[in-house]
């Protein structure tokens, strides 16, 4: 039962995350109720007054509808938004085979969009085409290749010229390496001729998304292994562990280039592959980079493997020498000595923690569990009095939401409600995604459920008029995201996302959002919650910045199959922010998904209980 409920509390907890945020994107989006009476109207364009944010309205009418309003833009005097709309009907038609019609809206596009123009100009070898007029459709190509020549849409060019001349693909390869066009070109030709390990390594290092890359990792790691450098190691080392195949992944780090970074993950991947030899590799890491950001963090996880006194040494280390792991190593210390029956010695050491790391992540963790374990004693004085600086020392550590929830509750407890409204209301301001926002409305009166009544609520769904904008990226891609075109933007993002090894945290998050846009739901959250594990100071100050950002949050909680999920919601009387969040906890919106016990569709039911529902 105590699972069970805990299982409930993060489910729900998920879901009343978005349903606060988009309580406060509703609030936000003021434009959205132009964008809105817009369309209510009956989309009446004035000269002048189009806007990107209605296109993107206009792409969630019915296609009919989609189409006449698009047509209505694209007639209206020449802006930047009446090449938009050609070009977003030009790519429609080609969709539905129609080349003459497409060709008609594609005419000197290049010329007054020239954000783009390549992209023009590849659409219009792809109506040409389509119309059998291959010559034409060719020298377009090769006009792509004349007037935009590094641009990555000269990839989808030379991939068609190189069906019939293979010197084209050898420059496609040679050019935009990363490029998906280019990843099919290194498959077909594996197809003809298996034994080219020069490909297999361009799948490994550009290919992460493709149905097929475990098997070229393992046929490198078998097949090739004398032939590698360590280089090619590194990139399959990464390939790996971005699959979370961890014990082959520290295997293959063990052969890369000697870097601190390698070096951690030689040891941490054999550690949770299980795989021998985790010790000594940390041991050797410590050794050969004693003073490398990561030995801090290689110490103390060392510490977890080895015998309760040799531990105490590696932390001593940890403490004495990286300021930045001192926090964390003085907590695992402190409950080494507790298990070693030093008490007094870990008071002492959990005094160190406080007063000299007490703004640490660990001392906040620290305080939390402190204050619970007196709360279950009965003691919530005591409680509030190691809860409170959670507030104040702590304020960005995951514990500090749920801290300032409880301190709330206590003041309730003991008699203090105003105390515990300004709690509260503190909750909301500083964490309103959190579920103990939702708990705190809750307890403030708001009307926004609790755990029985929340189910039946009907909030509105805010729909975005426009996208917001990448924090990094060409213009291109800028455009492509804002028309809606996402698999053509993820096609280019992967031309121009440089070392994904060790992304900015703009490019983290840029790379999140265009594996959200072709519906790779699961890296694509995951690539966005885990920008919150950045660890540089930098880093974290441009996290806070990009938190700040409606962007962030649409990202994080996106909303992939909103139409029926409101219709469905609303025949069985459900809140449809529930069912979303529900989803999104439970497969990520991958419909294929399936558990390793068997569950099964968006909301991961067990065949046999999907059965039972379908019976009643």
């Amino acid at each position: 039962m105590q699972q069970r409920r805990a299982r409930v509390y993060r489910i729900v907890g998920v879901s009343l995350g978005v349903l606060l945020v988009g309580s406060a994107l509703t609030k936000a989006l003021i434009s959205r109720q132009q964008g809105s009476e817009f369309l209510q109207s009956g989309g009446e364009l004035q000269a002048g007054a189009v806007q990107i944010k209605d296109i993107n309205l206009i792409k969630s009418l019915a296609p009919e509808k989609r189409a006449e309003k698009l047509s209505a833009i694209a007639k209206s005097k020449e802006s930047l938004d009446r090449s938009r709309a050609r070009y977003l009907l030009a790519t429609e038609l080609l969709q539905q085979g129609q080349g003459k019609k497409a060709l008609e809206q594609l005419d000197g596009l290049e010329s007054t969009y020239t954000v783009l123009a390549s992209h023009v100009l590849m659409k219009r070898a792809q109506a040409y085409d389509l119309v059998g007029d291959s010559a034409t459709a060719t020298a377009t190509r090769q006009a792509i290749l004349k007037h935009h020549p590094k641009d990555p849409a000269a990839a989808e060019a030379l991939y068609a010229l190189g069906k019939t001349n293979p010197r084209y693909w050898d420059q496609a390869i040679a050019q935009f390496p990363a490029h998906p066009r280019v990843m099919d070109i290194a498959q077909q030709r594996l197809k003809q001729n298996p034994n080219q390990p020069e490909l297999l390594l361009l799948i490994a290092q550009h290919g992460l998304y493709l149905p097929e890359y475990m098997g070229v990792l393992d046929q490198l790691a078998e097949k090739y292994a004398n032939q590698l450098k360590a280089d090619d190691w590194e990139a399959i080392a990464f390939g790996y562990w971005e699959k979370q195949v961890y014990g082959k992944a520290g295997e293959a780090y063990a052969k890369a280039p000697l870097t601190p970074r390698n070096a951690y993950r030689t040891a941490r991947g054999l550690q949770l592959g299980e795989k021998p030899g985790a010790t000594a590799a940390y041991q050797r890491m410590v050794a050969t980079f004693p003073d490398a950001p990561e030995t801090g963090l290689a110490l103390i996880r060392l510490s977890r493997i080895v015998e309760p006194k040799t531990a105490i040494a590696y932390l001593d280390q940890a403490i004495s020498r990286f300021p930045d792991r001192a926090g964390e190593a003085l907590l695992e210390k402190s409950r080494l000595l507790d298990g070693l029956n030093s008490g007094q010695a870990a008071t002492l050491t959990r005094q160190i923690l406080l007063n000299r790391y007490g703004k640490s992540n660990a001392a906040a963790e620290l305080r939390w569990d402190m204050a619970q374990k007196s709360a279950e004693a009965g003691d919530i004085e005591t409680a509030q009095k190691w809860a409170a600086p959670l507030l104040s020392q702590n304020p960005d550590s995951e514990f500090a939401p749920e801290a300032a929830f409880w301190l709330g509750k206590w003041a309730n407890q003991l008699g203090k409600p105003n105390e515990a409204k300004q709690v509260f209301e503190t909750v909301l301001t500083r964490y309103p995604e959190s579920f103990y926002a939702w708990r705190s409305a809750s307890m403030l009166g708001w009307d926004v459920g609790d755990f029985s009544s929340v189910r039946q609520l009907k909030p509105p769904v805010a729909r975005p008029a426009a996208r917001p904008a990448l924090p990094t990226g060409s213009e291109s891609l800028q455009e492509l995201h804002q028309l809606g075109q996402d698999r053509d933007a993820w096609a280019l993002w992967q031309a121009e996302f440089r070392d994904p090894m060790q992304p900015s945290v703009a490019e983290q998050f840029t790379d999140g959002v265009m594996r959200l846009g072709v519906g790779d739901h699961l890296d694509g959250i995951f690539m966005v919650s885990h920008l919150s594990e950045r660890e540089l100071p930098e880093e974290q100050t441009q996290y806070r910045a990009l938190k700040k950002q409606l962007g962030y949050w649409y990202a994080l909680y996106p909303f992939p199959y909103l139409e029926p999920i409101e219709a469905w919601s609303q025949e069985r009387q459900l809140n449809p922010l529930l069912v979303t969040a529900l989803i999104r906890q439970e497969s990520r919106f991958m419909p294929g998904i399936k558990s390793s016990a068997g569950a099964v569709g968006l909301m991961q039911v067990m065949p046999d209980t999907g059965t039972w529902i379908a019976k009643n």
